[in-house]
């Protein structure tokens, strides 16, 4: 019995030491990924900051034509977003969609309206926001302009899904996301003439007081930095918790 007592005894030493060393390899492990995680969310930072400054270019930049034909294929959102465009042709009043918003004033509706230029190229234009009362065209007479215009304003890419992961029912006229290629379709227009991102109208004023333009929201969220103290923090901890345990499985070898 004595024997057997014995050699248990000296099995907890061993046994204590790996569940020790096992630890510590835990602990600079996650301390590791914590590193990594928190260098990523520093590049990710950067290369925030980096978007920012270039869309910052682009609207305040004079405005320039918006991508032709020729240059459909390559707009991006990285390249194009919020470029300062400005064009001229005459509205498609006939074929205009209103798509569900909520801005600043309330509850109400995008007026999204074809502008055909000379060339025949169609280009989906949001010319702003109406209330509710104001949807039907029939509402804004004075708004639904005739003749050659011009409009000024943000290139925008084209939203393919429904706000708040609500989906578009073309057939009942409701619309939540201002989708061109959808939009294009329900409204017959020829997809080789229609630009693949629409264009939100300035702030200049339309008769009747609508529909009211520039309520363009140009917003990036950018906590990166708080990410990246919060992993370099637990990496930190993880990395002391490691160190602690080494300490104290070498005290606690060197006493009696």
């Amino acid at each position: 019995m004595q024997t057997q007592t014995a050699g248990h005894h000296e099995d907890l030493p061993q046994r204590s030491l790996a569940s020790r060393i096992l630890l510590v390899v835990f602990c600079f492990f996650f301390a590791a990924v914590f590193v990594g995680l928190g260098i990523w969310q520093v590049e990710r930072r950067a290369w925030k900051l980096a978007l920012i400054e270039r869309v910052d270019a682009r609207v305040h930049a004079p405005a320039a034509a918006p991508p032709g034909p020729a240059e459909w294929a390559g707009v991006s959102d990285e390249r194009d977003e919020y470029r300062h465009v400005t064009f001229s042709g005459h509205f498609l009043n006939d074929d205009e969609t209103q798509v569900y918003a909520a801005t600043v004033y309330g509850a109400g509706y995008w007026v999204i309206t074809p502008l055909e230029e000379a060339d025949g190229t169609i280009i989906l234009v949001n010319r702003g926001f109406v209330p509710t009362e104001k949807r039907a065209p029939s509402t804004r007479g004075a708004g639904e302009l005739d003749g050659e215009v011009t409009v000024t304003g943000l290139l925008r890419m084209s939203e393919p899904k429904g706000t708040l992961l609500r989906s578009n029912h073309p057939e009942d006229e409701r619309w939540y996301s201002r989708d061109v290629a959808a939009i294009a379709a329900a409204r017959g227009l020829d997809p080789a003439r229609v630009a693949p991102y629409f264009v939100d109208a300035d702030d200049k004023p339309n008769p009747a007081g609508g529909p009211i333009g520039g309520l363009t929201q140009i917003s990036f969220h950018n906590s990166h930095l708080v990410y990246a103290i919060t992993w370099f923090g637990m990496a930190l901890m993880a990395a002391g918790a490691g160190f602690y345990t080494l300490r104290w499985g070498r005290r606690g070898r060197r006493e009696p």
